[in-house]
Parts: structure tokens; C-alpha cells; sequence
């Protein structure tokens, strides 16, 4: 994919309610890409959130490290380590956000601790608002419960950033009706149960949770396990709006040789899972004309 197939850039209003779910709606199917802010250097990072846009991500999560990150499997917890190792600290992430210039919007996964502890005494509000003004689109929080959400939900209402919730493959009822009527810009839909890392193949679980969520008018993004093109068209084909991938990325940091290696390695994966994406809509879209609904007749 090049440059000139990526939406153009533009500050005229869309008639969603954020940057982040015109990302996904517009560009759709959206390809969502992970890397943690600080592995091994904030200013490699800088590099790795380029190749990423350049490559086709239509929204770059950027981990915050935390000392205790419970979704993460141990791909990720390795680069958590070495962010954290290499000083990685709240501030410097903000400074990096300040400097990066990017196509696709930018949101923050991190724990709530980090979020509620920024401040001189606990509350949410400080980070939020040093968000905004970084220029975050939204914050993703896999230890908060969307019942204890209201004062993180509120501060992100106040200044414009989606919040985002991961539902799990068990997540069923009026638990998931609360997430739900929560959840902004997109619903994170865990693709199986457990922590995060690439998988060989697609769990049977994600069709089951798309099937489940395509009663709520939000998009729905599929992450936990994605780590090739083939994976993102499956996904994309059982009617998902976005693929999430992450740990497969993070691999490629921890394997290259060298900086710029891993620059190249990281355009050339986000162009192929985006490929795949597309190919999984073209797939879909022809399934509907071969198995087109029946008609009633009265």
C-alpha cells in the first residue's frame, strides 16, 4: 500500500463522534497496531510509531509501561521491562507524544494505577488532561471495570478522548450491556481468553464474540493472538471492523539487529496485515452476493 491510498489529512468535522471511530468507520477495515513507548529507547520509539503510519495503522496504541501489567503475556511484559529499565517514565511518554506527528490517531494502553497516581494526589483528572493535550485520541485501561468507571469516563468526556474497553470471550449480559454503554471509539473484542501474544491461528472464540457484539452500534476491533495478513482477513470476514495486533510487532523489536532493521521489518508488517485486512472485506463483500438474505413474502 502507498502513501497516496492512506486517508488525507484534514481538520474538516466528520459526522462521528471522534477521531477514533472515524479512523475505523472511514478506513474500515482498520488496522490498529501496538508497540510500548520506551523498548528500548523513547527515541527509537519515535522511529517505530513512523514506520507504522507510513506503513497503513489507521490508530497506533502506545503502551505505557507499568511494573505490573496483568493482560500482557510475555512478549510484552519483556518489553514493558526494558521501557522501564531504560527509564521510561510518564513524563518522558508525554514528551514523546508531543513530538510525534502521525496520520493516525494516537491512544495510550496502560493501567490504572499509572492513571490515577500522575497527579500530586490521586486522581484521574491530571492524566487526562496531559493527554489531551499531547494530543492522545483515546486511553485503553485493561484493569478497570467498566462499573467503576464513571470518573475516568467523565474526565475523557471532558476533554475529548474516546475510553476504551477490552470484552473478553466470556462476556455475556448485563456485564457486557455496562462495558457497553461505556465504551467509546471501539470495543476492544478479545479474540480468546488469557494474555496477550501471537498465535499460529484465529480462536473459534472470535466469531462467537462478533456474532455476540453485532447488536451494538460501536465498532468492533479484534485483537490477542492476530500476527499475520491471513489472520486480520479471517477476522475481518466474520465481520469485524478493525484487527488489533501487537505482540507480533513487538517481536520484531526484540529480534532485529538493529534500529533501522527493525524500522523497515515494522512498515513491512503493517503493510501486509493491512493488505489482508482489506483482502478479508473483499471476501466478506462477495460472501454477502453469493448468500444474499432471504426474502419475506407475505
Amino acid at each position: 500500500m502507498t502513501d497516496d491510498d492512506k486517508r488525507p489529512a484534514t481538520d474538516e468535522p466528520t459526522e462521528y463522534d471522534s477521531d477514533v471511530e472515524a479512523a475505523i468507520r472511514e478506513d474500515h477495515p482498520a488496522l490498529i497496531t501496538y508497540i510500548t513507548a520506551g523498548d528500548p529507547s523513547l527515541e527509537d520509539t519515535k522511529a517505530y510509531v513512523e514506520a507504522l503510519d507510513r506503513g497503513g495503522s489507521d490508530l497506533i496504541e502506545l503502551g505505557l509501561p507499568f511494573s505490573e501489567p496483568i493482560a500482557e503475556g510475555p512478549t510484552i511484559q519483556a518489553a514493558i521491562n526494558r521501557a522501564l529499565e531504560a527509564g521510561t517514565t510518564p513524563a518522558g511518554f508525554f514528551e514523546l507524544v508531543d513530538d510525534l506527528e502521525t496520520e493516525a490517531p494516537l491512544l495510550v494502553m496502560t493501567y490504572y494505577n499509572m492513571i490515577l497516581q500522575f497527579g500530586d494526589e490521586p486522581d484521574v483528572r491530571p492524566f487526562v488532561e496531559r493527554a489531551a493535550e499531547a494530543g492522545l485520541s483515546g486511553i485503553i485501561v485493561p484493569d478497570l471495570p467498566a462499573e467503576e468507571a464513571d470518573p475516568l469516563r467523565e474526565a475523557c468526556d471532558a476533554n475529548g478522548l474516546d475510553l476504551v474497553f477490552i470484552i473478553a470471550p466470556t462476556t455475556e449480559g448485563e456485564r457486557l450491556d455496562t462495558i457497553m454503554s461505556q465504551v467509546s471509539g471501539f470495543a476492544y473484542v478479545q479474540a480468546r481468553l488469557g494474555t496477550t501474544g501471537a498465535r499460529a491461528n484465529v480462536s473459534g472464540a472470535t466469531h462467537d464474540s462478533l456474532a455476540r457484539l453485532s447488536e451494538y452500534d460501536v465498532p468492533k476491533a479484534v485483537g490477542f493472538g492476530v500476527s499475520k495478513g491471513d489472520h486480520a482477513a479471517e477476522i475481518i470476514e466474520a465481520g469485524a471492523d478493525g484487527v488489533i495486533v501487537g505482540s507480533a510487532l513487538v517481536d520484531i523489536l526484540a529480534s532485529s539487529e538493529t534500529p533501522e532493521a527493525a524500522v523497515d521489518a515494522l512498515e513491512a508488517k503493517a503493510r501486509e496485515l493491512k493488505r489482508g485486512a482489506q483482502r478479508g472485506a473483499t471476501d466478506a463483500a462477495a460472501d454477502a452476493v453469493e448468500d444474499p438474505p432471504e426474502t419475506e413474502h407475505p
